[in-house]
């Protein structure tokens, strides 16, 4: 595992600026009026660039205001109004969108209350809105938002990773996992919901900083110091877990949920989540046993590297994230 880690976070570590280098493009029309929907357009940016994407309908849509247009941190929003007398049977577009590696959430919100949702790839930047959306198609979107949100946080990733190191045997692996499951769905749950409100921007910054504590932790076991982390991870893995959940539900509050099942796609981005980071554990278990059969030997170097490069990435996004306050 140690020596699989290393090449790992190098791997991980190779021009991360940012932890969440692009989010995905969140396309919603709500209805205000019949045949009347306000757009509310977000963007990703490349710095100072804006991905050049823009949503194309298949029917009458007709532009009722100028667009406007403002900077957010790492996306463009636009909104403006529009008629279209149509908009159930329509197909939706996300024109550019093939040309890219991020994926766009489009909602629509009828007058009536229900809607629609659908999760557009470049594979498939298109889809029908239909008459009327099915708990399955919800369930489906917020699953595979979830799944994906994990696997490209190489921040919760690089935490994942630590307590792996940390947690050798399997039973203190298996509860420091779960705990930091459980930890993570209660807070992603309550902030969701609105139970509990808490800045983004400081949680991020101390999502960071406890990936580089438990980088110190691991540093000391090996220098001969038995630490906290070390004798009990799944009580560090159940404390950080609950920042983690945060995170999670920042992240989910830029997508939003559909008001007619929200606690269905609650459940199933937890899902997502969940399923993303077994899938990450599994793929490193696998991975250490693979170099095990391999008979490939570690080294004094390659235990205090993984450590020091995971605290350095750590630190990093630790003043990173602060200087945007």
């Amino acid at each position: 595992m140690r020596r699989f880690a290393v090449a790992l976070v190098a791997l991980l570590a190779a021009g991360v600026g940012e932890a969440h280098e692009l989010r995905p493009a969140f396309l919603e029309l709500r209805e205000t009026l019949p045949g009347q929907f306000t757009v509310f357009w977000k963007t990703p940016m490349l710095g100072d660039a804006r991905l050049a994407l823009e949503p194309v309908f298949s029917g009458e849509v007709t532009a009722l205001s100028p667009v406007i247009t403002r900077k957010v941190p790492g996306a463009a929003i636009q909104t403006w109004t529009v008629r279209a007398p149509s908009l159930r049977g329509q197909t939706v577009r996300v024109g550019g969108l093939e040309a890219t590696m991020t994926d766009a959430l489009a909602r629509v919100q009828f007058a009536d209350g229900t809607s629609w949702t659908q999760r557009l790839t470049p594979r498939q930047p298109a889809a029908r809105i239909p008459d009327v959306e099915s708990p399955r198609a919800v369930a489906r979107v917020y699953l595979g938002l979830g799944v994906e949100h994990i696997l490209t946080g190489v921040d919760h990733l690089l935490f994942v990773l630590a307590l792996l190191i940390v947690a050798r045997e399997r039973w203190r692996l298996l509860t420091s996992v779960t705990a930091f499951t459980a930890a993570h769905s209660i807070t992603l749950a309550l902030a969701t919901l609105g139970f509990v409100r808490v800045p983004q921007r400081p949680v991020e910054a101390v999502i960071a900083l406890s990936i580089a504590f438990v980088a110190v932790e691991i540093v000391r076991g090996r220098q001969g110091q038995v630490g906290i982390t070390a004798r009990f991870p799944w009580v560090v893995a159940f404390t950080f877990g609950v920042l983690h959940g945060f995170g999670f539900a920042g992240a989910l509050s830029e997508i939003g949920l559909p008001p007619a099942h929200i606690p269905l796609a609650l459940l199933f981005f937890n899902l997502g989540v969940e399923l993303g980071q077994l899938l990450f554990v599994a793929a490193m278990l696998g991975s250490a046993w693979l170099l095990r059969r391999l008979g490939m030997r570690r080294s004094r170097w390659t235990e205090l590297a993984m450590p020091y490069v995971v605290g350095i990435v750590a630190m990093f996004w630790v003043f990173q994230r602060v200087a945007a306050f």
